[in-house]
């Protein structure tokens, strides 16, 4: 299993507590007991539950610029049309993807293209599952343009624990489908604003796959 560079430090500091906390317990209470054994495999399990939420499974495939994929592993929360204020100023169709504690949380490029649009947008911290999240929340939202000229604006949201989004490529970058686009980290969301003909494939609560469900096609 392959660790996400982004988690190194959090893990490293992590052991740290987690041994410190074991060595203390042993120097104010030699005895072992039942308590001793019960904070060992709770520790334990605590930071390999760290460890599973900085993995970085291989999403790699051959780009279809026909497709869009989807940017993160979850839940489909929002298939609905809504008005996007911030990039196109104009309706569009919109797929949010909530990712749960347990699922992977690097997020990858739907689509080839070029980067347009890079922002980041300081804000609450509204549980993901909140409609209010996508506008209210801390957000970076990436625009990137395909060969045809067809826009996907994708939009990483802090949860209510999420405390950091990192985001990676930069305005006139070109990228591939699957690329890796970041990772959110301690659970959070997707939404990605699609052209209002696309051909849409996933259903309302759906388990997506990043970089490896068909979220729709262009038409």
């Amino acid at each position: 299993m392959i660790i996400h560079k982004e988690g190194y430090r959090i893990l490293f500091y992590l052991m740290i507590f987690v041994v410190g906390v074991f060595i203390i317990l042993n120097v104010l209470f030699p005895a072992q007991s039942f308590i001793h054994y019960f904070l060992y495999v709770l520790g334990t399990l605590f930071y390999l539950s760290a460890i599973l939420f900085f993995r970085k499974p291989d999403r790699s495939g051959q780009p279809d610029d026909g497709q869009i994929i989807s940017a993160a592993d979850g839940k489909v929360l929002v298939i609905e049309e809504v008005y996007e204020e911030e990039y196109f100023k104009a309706k569009r169709i919109q797929i949010s993807v909530f990712m749960s504690i347990s699922n992977v949380h690097v997020n990858w490029f739907p689509v080839s293209g070029i980067i347009k649009y890079i922002k980041y947008h300081p804000g609450k911290h509204l549980f993901a599952w909140s409609p209010k999240s996508s506008s209210l929340n801390e957000r970076k939202s990436v625009v990137v343009a395909n060969q045809n000229g067809q826009e996907v604006l994708i939009r990483q949201i802090a949860g209510g624990v999420a405390r950091r989004i990192v985001s990676y490529g930069k305005v006139n970058e070109g990228i591939k489908q699957r690329d890796e686009l970041g990772i959110i980290k301690f659970g959070s969301r997707v939404d990605l604003f699609l052209p209002l003909d696309t051909k849409l494939e996933v259903k309302l609560h759906q388990k997506v796959r990043g970089g490896k469900t068909i979220i729709g096609s262009f038409l």
